[in-house]
């Protein structure tokens, strides 16, 4: 089985990421409808740019390598729905990593855990106030709802430089599509690439540096399944309820309850 692309930026803090969070997907990006976009500004008279904090010295962040250069003014945004675990969904991550370290002793445990909405995007710091107010003026109207994610899956960022363990959504695509399709019309409007056609929702697990999918794929894939498959509860542990869906440009976060 061959392993899915996913969007991450190489620049991630948890690995997941310091840049944005990872954006689960197959295939490549929608092409935009012929709406009429916004210019991104160049800048505005009097009104100074923060710096957004970031290193490129791929040492200080276990061997990751940025997707793309950083720029003064120019911020990773990415809009995710975020998922805060729990105990039993932190044992059952310990005994995922048990395994699939038997065949990458290099995995690493994901630190925080999230559903992507949107690819990792680059927008200019004067952008970021209208970006949020679409956003929120959009995602108003929706309401909390569950997913289930209990299918293991292998993928590799874009360029092959990381790989990751997830676990698929196999339950609430609808919802999950409703919200992509709004989220992309905001990133239309900035001329900002939309999500992927055929999305592979998930949330990561786990991640290592290099493309080693060919290890994790087969008979570690289908034991690691098995893992969730007879783990207590697993069915009741995996029907993840969402409850707001966030947005991190940069160094700052934005919060969007769900109804």
């Amino acid at each position: 089985m061959r392993a899915a692309l996913v969007g991450y930026s190489s620049s991630e803090e948890e690995e997941e990421e310091g840049g944005c969070r990872g954006s689960g997907a197959q295939g490549p990006p929608r092409a935009s409808a012929g709406r009429r976009r916004l210019p991104a500004p160049a800048g505005l008279p009097g009104d100074s740019e923060p710096e957004e904090a970031v290193g490129d010295d791929s040492s200080r962040h276990g061997g990751r390598v940025r997707g793309f250069p950083h720029e003064r003014g120019s911020w990773a945004t990415h809009v995710y729905l975020p998922h805060r675990a729990q105990e039993e969904f932190l044992e059952l991550l310990e005994l995922l990593l048990r395994r699939a370290r038997t065949y990458v002793p290099s995995l690493a445990a994901v630190e925080e855990f999230h559903l992507s909405l949107s690819q990792c995007v680059v927008l200019r710091y004067h952008w970021i106030g209208p970006f949020v107010r679409s956003l929120k003026e959009r995602l108003a109207a929706f309401h909390r709802f569950f997913c289930v994610a209990d299918q293991v899956k292998v993928y590799t960022n874009q360029n092959k430089t990381r790989t990751f363990i997830g676990l698929e959504v196999s339950a609430g695509h609808f919802q999950l599509l409703e919200l992509v399709s709004e989220v992309d019309r905001v990133l239309e409007e900035f001329d900002l690439p939309t999500f992927y056609k055929d999305p592979s929702f998930h949330i990561s697990l786990a991640w290592c540096v290099g493309d080693l999918s060919d290890r994790l794929d087969g008979q570690c894939l289908r034991e690691l399944q098995d893992i969730v498959d007879r783990f207590e509860d697993s069915a009741l542990l995996l029907r993840l309820q969402w409850e707001e869906i966030r947005c991190k440009s940069g160094n700052k976060y934005f919060s969007f309850p769900l109804r």
